[in-house]
């Protein structure tokens, strides 16, 4: 418990050193990545790249998480508590990293590379992807501990797609995808552990309360 929620801090604190590093003035690497971009997010490969960044980056973890909360409800209805519980503080650990961005970017007010709406830093794109596929981890840590490494490795390169996008989109910097991540472990270690949801549970045959 102690380990969690001193990495928790330590995700967290480098999130706040990076915001508070590129706020005014981009990094090299970001000058060099933006570069190389420029201007791919015109024409058809900027709107392909659009839909899919939409797609996986929004509306995924928002279906995703519409489905834990319908298992909560039907799991709640046909007498598993302790799996609705588990399911309904995963969700609660989701709903707090997904604010990484909405709080960020006020924050830091950082511009973007190019014209475009709000802040820059953290991407809310990959804030979303990546709270959502650290919520599916943790219910298959409890839930379904066969899937955990596979979920673990879906959600990483769902979040790597989206920050790809959001990068030949040209809407952010390299560390505005780097600092999404760092928020969303820093929030997610600590919340998931004052919710006792990690390490995990003692047994991987049966879910505690």
């Amino acid at each position: 418990m102690i380990r969690v929620l001193g990495a928790g801090l330590g995700f967290l604190g480098l999130f706040v050193a990076l915001g508070i590093a590129v706020a005014r003035h981009p990094l090299a690497v970001d000058l060099a990545v933006t570069g190389a971009f420029q201007g791919w997010w015109r024409g058809p490969v900027g709107t392909a790249t659009s839909v899919v960044s939409n797609l996986v980056g929004l509306v995924l973890p928002a279906a995703v998480m519409l489905g834990v909360l319908v298992g909560v409800v039907l799991a709640w209805y046909r007498g598993l508590r302790a799996e609705a519980w588990v399911a309904a503080r995963v969700l609660v650990v989701f709903g707090v990293a997904r604010l990484t961005s909405w709080v960020g970017k006020p924050i830091f007010l950082r511009e973007r590379p190019r014209q475009y709406a709000e802040f820059s830093y953290p991407s809310g794109h990959v804030v979303a992807i990546a709270s959502a596929g650290f919520a599916v981890v943790l219910l298959c840590r409890w839930l379904a501990p066969a899937l955990t490494r596979l979920a673990l490795v879906v959600s990483a390169v769902a979040t790597v797609l989206v920050a790809l996008t959001r990068l030949v989109l040209g809407v952010h910097w390299l560390s505005d995808t780097v600092g999404a991540v760092l928020g969303v472990l820093g929030i997610g270690l600590l919340v998931a552990g004052v919710l006792r949801l990690l390490p995990g549970p003692v047994s991987a045959s049966a879910p505690a309360a």
